[in-house]
């Protein structure tokens, strides 16, 4: 049975007009590409987790000078500010926006056409411990009018939100290490649906050691190159031991193909579709493992959605951490799109640059992927010279490149799974 006409749903067509971008290793989109294409680290030693008796002391902290902040918040919105993920989700989401050709306005009226959907794991941290402290001496009058705003999940949409006076749906998802990627399928879903016009999308997470703590607690990052820092971070390698945290933002501006053609811009790539589902914490899935067959499912219906078929990806940007579940996400590659050995494609880690940006992992990931397609190159894997042997056992070694190689690309596949064994998986495309 039809629905009549007035029920039925444009689906539209989802492209990227704009991104920014607020990475350890490179605090813009042309510093960040650069870095990306030679292999530069981002990740430096912090006394401060020394002096806190942390096991793993290094760590990936964007470089943002005070004059830098007030390029993007004024001296009003930044006294008393001490959330460092709310400033690189403002910082990326503005760039953004002007990269897509967009006005930032404070006067500007109600854009009901444009929404956002900004996810983040835990925000304003470092506010919230200065909060408690002041509530526990009696000082509740001194908090400041800004901590709720600073320290609720949903800061950093709010802030985005009034800042470019959006309309249209404003919300923050939060799905641990793949809070980024279904921020942007979320984007994608209510453009491609016909809710919206354009969708401001990405992720931000805070540093320091109020975040990585816990993470430091559990032993799963590395404490063995405290003094070589920048060879800290191991994806794929036999010689990693555990992950390098990290932190900062990733942003992309999506807009239904109709809209970005009548406005005339540059488009940087198309989404053509992507998946999010849960292990549920079953076979073999727990809090912090993933269900191997749930991660498959997740990249085959991701493949499903985008309509095209497993030969056509070119390049897949992992999540692949530094840890000892690198080899397991491998070989569920391989098995969910049936190619093995020097039939893979090529596959990278950015990670291995900038360390674990949690919830900011998969927006910053996304925006170095897309880059990837606009540019046509794939970037190297650094401290990856001892490839797993499991790993060698699913793909040739040449699909895991150690330098930046020039490469004709059309499709790439990012993918992230998260604690709590949630999976997120989308499909970029090169835009013709």
């Amino acid at each position: 049975m039809r629905f009549p006409p007035s029920w039925e749903v444009n689906m539209n067509r989802v492209v990227i007009t704009g991104m920014g971008v607020v990475a350890p290793n490179g605090v813009g989109l042309e510093v960040f590409q650069n870095a990306i294409k030679s292999g530069i680290s981002g990740i430096t030693f912090h006394q401060n987790l020394a002096d806190l008796n942390f096991s793993c002391c290094i760590g990936g902290i964007p470089q943002v000078s005070e004059e830098k902040k007030l390029e993007y918040l004024t001296a009003l919105q930044l006294r008393g500010f001490n959330s460092s993920g709310i400033l690189y989700g403002c910082m990326a989401g503005m760039d953004a926006w002007k990269d897509a050709g967009l006005e930032i306005d404070p006067e500007s009226e109600l854009d009901y056409d444009s929404g956002c959907v900004f996810g983040t794991g835990t925000s304003g941290v470092e506010k919230f411990r200065e909060a408690i402290y002041k509530l526990d001496a009696g000082e509740v009058k001194r908090l400041g009018s800004t901590v709720v705003l600073q320290t609720m999940a949903s800061g950093i949409s709010a802030y985005l939100g009034g800042i470019l006076g959006l309309g249209n749906q404003v919300t923050t998802n939060s799905s641990a290490c793949s809070t980024g990627t279904e921020a942007i399928l979320m984007g994608f879903e209510r453009i491609k649906n016909g809710q919206a016009k354009r969708m401001l999308v990405g992720s931000c997470s805070d540093d320091g050691p109020y975040i990585w703590g816990g993470f430091d607690a559990m032993r799963v990052m590395t404490y063995k190159h405290n003094d070589t820092p920048e060879e800290g971070s191991h994806p794929m390698s036999a010689s990693a031991s555990g992950f390098v945290p990290g932190s900062g933002a990733g942003a992309l501006v999506l807009e239904s193909l109709e809209s970005a053609l009548e406005r005339g811009v540059p488009i940087y790539a198309e989404v053509l579709g992507g998946h999010v589902n849960s292990g549920g914490q079953r076979n073999g899935g727990t809090l912090t493992a993933p269900n191997a067959e749930a991660v498959q499912r997740c990249i085959i219906k991701a493949i499903e959605s985008s309509g095209i078929k497993s030969e056509d990806i070119d390049t897949i940007n992992g999540h692949l951490t530094a840890t000892s579940k690198d080899s397991l996400e491998i070989e569920n590659w391989t098995i969910a799109l049936d190619r093995k050995g020097a039939d893979f494609p090529y596959v990278n880690s950015l990670k291995s640059m900038v360390g674990h940006c949690l919830a900011a992992a998969g927006s910053i990931e996304s925006v170095a992927t897309v880059l990837q397609l606009k540019e046509q190159f794939v970037f190297p894997n650094i401290n990856c010279d001892d490839v797993h042997p499991e790993i060698l056992e699913c793909i040739a070694e040449e699909k895991i490149p150690k330098k930046m190689i020039e490469k004709e690309l059309n499709i790439a596949a990012k993918a992230s799974f998260g604690f709590g064994d949630v999976n997120a998986c989308i499909i970029f495309k090169r835009y013709n």
